[in-house]
């Protein structure tokens, strides 16, 4: 008996929720720091980066396309009501643009991408980790971590600029529909209108919101599709926590940005 109580005595005390949380803390500046590692380091995985920014752009050019469309077409319909009573609906195609360049076609694109994009990389490397595939690839000789979580990450990196510009321009074309209907304005002017008061601080803005927004996507989904367990429960709670981090960081980034760019602006 004595025995026995000098053992449990010896066994480590359970961590606390406020523990875990620095424990998971320093887990995540770890895999971001290893991945900052590991994408100067060759081989690099050239093919498969393309494949991912294919997966990642191609694929959900659809979506983003509906969306954008639908977003600059009612958002013109709802501003209207109120420059009319000011006589200022010529103003429309201008503040379509600026909302959309400098922060509509970011954040929808963002959130979009997070919806789809960050649930697809949660799960797959989510799948991957629970049947033991990733152990399969470190015995193989293959660096699982370079080419599962560099490439995605790269890739997500590189191509939400390229969808959130994408996103602008689909906007505005729902826009351009409405007010083409509603005041018979031509394209020509509509858009000479709307990017008229576009600064290149708004497109560099835009630029690295979508670029940061792209990183923490695919760092989130990595991350916890690379830690997922319990078998197929873990992978649908790493696509769910994948989405959800994303979506909250993504907001949180949406301010930072949002207050650090406006000190240019003054």
């Amino acid at each position: 008996m004595a025995i026995e109580k000098e053992n449990n005595n010896n066994e480590p005390k359970p961590v606390g929720a406020f523990g875990r949380s620095f424990i998971t803390l320093y887990e995540v500046f770890g895999f971001i720091g290893r991945f900052f590692k590991e994408v100067f380091i060759p081989p690099y995985e050239f093919k498969e980066l393309m494949r991912q920014c294919y997966e990642i752009g191609y694929r959900s050019a659809l979506l983003i396309s509906t969306t954008g469309f639908i977003t600059g077409l009612v958002f013109t319909k709802q501003s209207r009501p109120s420059l009319s009573e000011f006589g200022a609906t010529s103003w429309l195609p201008s503040l379509v643009g600026i909302a959309l360049l400098r922060t509509l076609a970011p954040l929808l694109t963002g959130l979009i991408a997070a919806g789809k994009v960050g649930s697809s990389i949660g799960a797959e490397l989510g799948s991957m980790k629970v049947s033991e595939q990733i152990d399969a690839m470190e015995v193989s000789a293959t660096n699982p971590f370079k080419f599962l979580v560099v490439t995605r990450v790269l890739a997500a990196t590189i191509t939400m600029p390229i969808l959130t510009f994408y996103t602008a321009m689909i906007g505005m074309l729902g826009a351009l529909l409405n007010v083409s209907v509603n005041e018979g304005t031509s394209a020509t002017t509509f858009f000479q209108s709307a990017l008229e008061n576009i600064t290149f601080l708004d497109i560099i803005a835009s630029t690295i919101k979508a670029i940061i927004f792209g990183f923490t996507i695919a760092i989130v989904g990595c991350y916890q599709g690379y830690h997922s367990s319990k078998g197929t429960e873990g992978v649908g709670k790493a696509a769910n926590s994948a989405v959800v981090t994303a979506m909250f960081l993504i907001f949180i980034e949406e301010v930072v940005c949002v207050q650090f760019f406006s000190l240019f602006n003054t």
